[in-house]
């Protein structure tokens, strides 16, 4: 009985959380390895394209719940996504063709178009902060309006596919579990969205354009294909990945603009670690970096004492404190690079 204690433990605040969080860093990191594979550089900016996407699908969502529009048990964000990634597509075609374009042409070194990425960044970060307070206002009124730098909380909807009561008086143990409807619908969509983006890749003719253009430039040219198109299309499939990500994040936890920029770190660390370039090493990355992310910061005092009966950790039994997570995946990323620069499915080294 103290063994199943310890897997329901394990599984309600270790698995179940990591899971949900590495299909968020899953999704984030396919897209920055695309634009890797396709443009040739690492775009800073990916971070706060999910966060522009995710104020977007928030404002759209206000709208709808006003209109009473919704989905019953599911959150009504998922009913506006894809007017989020609608106009979240438009920005970054926009601004490929008012920034990007001009440094493909003069063929800028991927260092310069990573620094130009860095001044998009900041331009996004603030224009989504700036959209949020200004278009909050007509949106919800002029009492209830945001800030761009609020903590938002935009969930409807059902809030536990399993409650802890209900869970503790079907299975009679003393250890509850709560399955978060979020946690559920970030992975189920994470799946479908995964099984999608590879489907085109593998069978459409515009997704085998890519994986050319991806592998040869040159040859992919000489072959006739349109490399305006394809970055296009590259531009559209990375800004749905980013808002899917951003909103399934802000379902998961909250929305707050600069997390956002806090969360590069992981996705990048994801995309580096599977190997970069590589879309299933990007998946792999993800859920690597959010178990050993949530491991190593999890207190497993609880756990501990239901596996080892009598025993009474004096501390928390946690190697690092929450505030630290951060940590974990810089200390992979920098192993990484170090060790093995082209990642664990051998991706292209940096």
């Amino acid at each position: 009985m103290e063994a199943l204690n310890a897997l329901v433990a394990f599984a309600n605040y270790v698995f179940i959380p990591a899971l949900s969080y590495g299909s968020q860093l899953a999704l984030g990191a396919l897209g920055v390895t695309l634009v890797y594979s396709i443009l040739r550089f690492s775009n800073f900016a990916h971070g706060d394209m999910m966060a522009f996407g995710t104020g977007v699908t928030i404002l759209v969502t206000w709208l709808l719940q006003d209109a009473g529009l919704g989905l019953g048990p599911l959150p009504t964000a998922l009913l506006a996504l894809p007017i989020g990634i609608v106009v979240t597509a438009a920005l970054a075609l926009v601004t490929d063709r008012l920034v990007y374009a001009h440094y493909r042409k003069i063929r800028a070194t991927p260092v310069v178009l990573v620094m130009v990425s860095v001044g998009v960044m900041f331009v996004m970060n603030a224009l989504t902060r700036i959209m949020i307070s200004v278009l909050s206002v007509p949106v919800l009124g002029a009492k209830e309006a945001v800030s761009g730098v609020d903590e938002i909380r935009f969930a409807d909807g059902e809030r536990f596919l399993v409650s802890a009561r209900a869970f503790k008086n079907w299975s009679g143990l003393s250890e509850p579990l709560a399955i978060r409807a979020s946690s559920a619908i970030t992975f189920v969509t994470a799946i479908l969205v995964m099984i999608a983006l590879f489907w085109f890749l593998n069978r459409t003719r515009a997704g085998k354009s890519m994986r050319a253009f991806s592998d040869n430039e040159d040859l992919a040219l000489l072959s006739g294909i349109d490399p305006k198109r394809v970055v296009m299309i590259t531009w559209i499939i990375t800004a749905a990945l980013a808002t899917i990500a951003g909103t399934l994040y802000g379902l998961d936890k909250s929305f707050k603009a600069f997390n956002y920029f806090q969360l590069l770190l992981p996705i990048f660390a994801a995309t580096i670690l599977g190997g970069i370039g590589n879309p299933i090493g990007a998946i792999v990355g993800g859920y690597i970096i959010a178990f050993s992310e949530v491991g190593v910061t999890y207190a497993w005092k609880k756990i501990a004492t239901y596996l080892i009966p009598g025993w009474e950790p004096s501390g928390l039994v946690q190697l690092l404190s929450t505030d630290y997570k951060f940590a974990v995946s810089f200390t992979i990323l920098i192993a990484v690079l170090i060790f093995r620069p082209t990642g664990l499915f051998k991706g292209k080294s940096i």
